[in-house]
């Protein structure tokens, strides 16, 4: 019986893929044949010489630069959000406050990043402060949800202990509840640094700049070569924040 599911599920995946095929109206004879596939060779192997002049250099370190400070800078105000909005939505003001704070963070968090990207450029206008503002919205949702999830199963005896013995409510939590909790909210920050380093490389696709921008103009003009040196110069700036991010982990996370 067991040996009969198994082979229905593949036949139901292998109907849905062909569906999918047939719904799509992909044809792939078209795409690999006539000469598409050595199309797309040659066109792939115009990318293997990078522009490295110094002035396209100068132009992608200055991008990667403005790409480093909209995810820096994103993040940074999304942590100062996310904080201010974990307190109610962890019920620290009574459940009003926390089903309003916890209805924001869902917003904030569902719309992605390059909605929020071609919404801020309406209303900031072209340029890295868009896509600041981008990532420090959506950002402020995912960070304010983990924030609030980390407060609440955050141990209550510490601050408990600081008020028995007169302490107000700002020193408990300063002094009681915080110094458990900001390892693992660095350590949530850091990772979403990450990510926001590469989603920057993305929002200039919307007009957000940075190396995004350079990377959509390069391609629009056909400039292999150019767009190349864009592309390395994300892979670069990934890995170096990578490695930043883990050794900010190593001193001040894990230790």
């Amino acid at each position: 019986m067991k040996r009969v599911i198994n082979w229905l599920v593949l036949l139901a995946l292998l109907a849905a893929v062909v569906a999918s095929f047939a719904y799509l109206q992909l044809d792939l004879a078209s795409v690999l044949g006539n000469g598409g596939s050595a199309q797309m060779a040659d066109y792939a192997a115009r990318f293997l010489s990078p522009d490295l002049s110094t002035e396209h250099l100068r132009a992608v370190g200055h991008g990667a630069l403005e790409t480093l400070a909209m995810s820096g800078l994103g993040t940074l105000l999304a942590m100062l959000l996310g904080l201010l909005l974990a307190l109610p939505a962890a019920g620290r003001f009574g459940w009003p406050l926390q089903g309003a704070a916890r209805l924001l963070l869902n917003a904030l968090r569902a719309i992605p990043e390059l909605v929020w990207a071609a919404l801020t450029v309406l209303a900031a206008g072209l340029g890295p402060n868009a896509g600041t503002l981008a990532l420090a919205l959506h950002t402020a949702g995912v960070l304010g949800r983990l924030f609030a999830e980390a407060l609440e199963n955050a141990p209550p005896e510490p601050a408990q202990a600081i008020r028995l013995q007169g302490g107000g409510q700002v020193a408990a939590f300063c002094f009681g509840t915080l110094p458990n909790l900001w390892p693992q909210w660095l350590a949530y920050s850091l990772y979403r640094w990450e990510n926001n380093i590469r989603m920057a490389s993305v929002l200039g696709f919307v007009g957000a700049g940075g190396l995004g921008q350079m990377l959509y103009t390069t391609l629009s003009l056909f400039q292999e070569a150019q767009a190349s040196t864009v592309i390395i110069g994300m892979l670069v700036l990934v890995l170096l924040v990578d490695a930043l991010s883990d050794v900010l982990r190593q001193r001040y996370v894990r230790a």
